[in-house]
């Protein structure tokens, strides 16, 4: 057992408390040490009675100076607002075509139009703007509507296939299989001919059969050719860029349930300069025409 070292005169009163024959000596904090725990819990309560604070049910305290972060990003964003104001006008007033042409408005516009597709559009066409299954890729030059930019900024503006704007983009694909108009081997046989337009079909005879059909039901909207008809929106089939995926099971899929994308019209939620920067953006990107 640890022997407890004599006390010497003079030396403090100690803790109570001993470790392995160890004690500590019960002195008192530096006094500058002890101001400055003072001064940090005044400063704290005084910051408590300034500022929002003390979470209530249904806010926080409002702090008697009455700042708000919220007020204070609204202000900077009325400022970055009023700073872009002369620009903006500019933007939303120019012919379209004719943004190109000027530097100034060209490197804004790819700005301004950058951070509303990462914000408002990135969700669906992906931050790189390649798509997914379902949503376009904007970079190549398969445009279901047109990519020049008029057409891009249209889309942008009245969405597709929406119900809130009456001038959205609008086709829809008949359900040929699930509404009868096209029996099981029907469906079957137009699947393989729409294959062997791109690749290889499944069954050679079938694509073969196919052919007819499609002719019968499918012309109008895709074209002799199978080209598409971007006034109608519908797809080139004879270029390998699928939307929902080109395999037997996705096109059997789509011939029998059809599809129906939609996307909102951003004029209810972007101002005239946010939609023709993003439309610039957009069509920068490469897949434009």
């Amino acid at each position: 057992m640890s022997k407890v070292p004599p006390k010497k005169a003079g030396d403090p009163e100690t803790t109570g408390h001993s470790w392995d024959g160890i004690e500590e000596f019960n002195n008192p904090l530096p006094r500058w040490w002890l101001w400055t725990f003072y001064a940090t819990i005044i400063w704290g309560l005084g910051y408590t009675i300034a500022y929002p604070a003390w979470p209530m049910i249904n806010e926080a305290t409002a702090g008697v100076l009455g700042y708000s972060t919220r007020n204070e990003l609204v202000e900077d964003l009325a400022r970055a607002e009023a700073a872009n104001a002369e620009i903006n006008a500019k933007l939303a007033s120019v012919d379209l075509a004719s943004i190109s042409e000027d530097p100034e408005l060209t490197q804004y516009a790819t700005s301004a139009g950058g951070a509303v597709f990462r914000t408002f559009c990135a969700q669906c066409h992906g931050s790189g703007a390649a798509g997914a299954k379902g949503y376009p890729n904007l970079l190549d030059d398969d445009w279901l509507w047109g990519g020049d930019i008029e057409s891009i900024h249209y889309t942008i503006s009245h969405g597709i296939r929406n119900e809130q704007d009456f001038d959205a983009r609008y086709s829809e694909m008949p359900a040929f299989g699930r509404d009868g108009i096209l029996d099981g081997e029907q469906v079957d046989q137009v699947v393989n001919y729409v294959m062997s337009l791109s690749g290889e079909p499944q069954d050679s005879a079938a694509a073969q059969a196919g052919e007819q059909v499609f002719a019968d039901n499918c012309v109008a909207c895709h074209g002799e050719d199978a080209r598409g008809n971007r006034d109608m929106g519908a797809p080139n089939l004879a270029d390998a860029i699928w939307l929902y995926g080109g395999d037997y099971d996705a096109l059997h899929e789509t011939v029998m349930n059809a599809r129906f994308g939609v996307m909102p019209p951003w004029s209810q939620n972007l101002s005239e300069a946010e939609i023709r920067a993003v439309a610039s953006y957009v069509h920068q990107l490469g897949g434009g025409e």
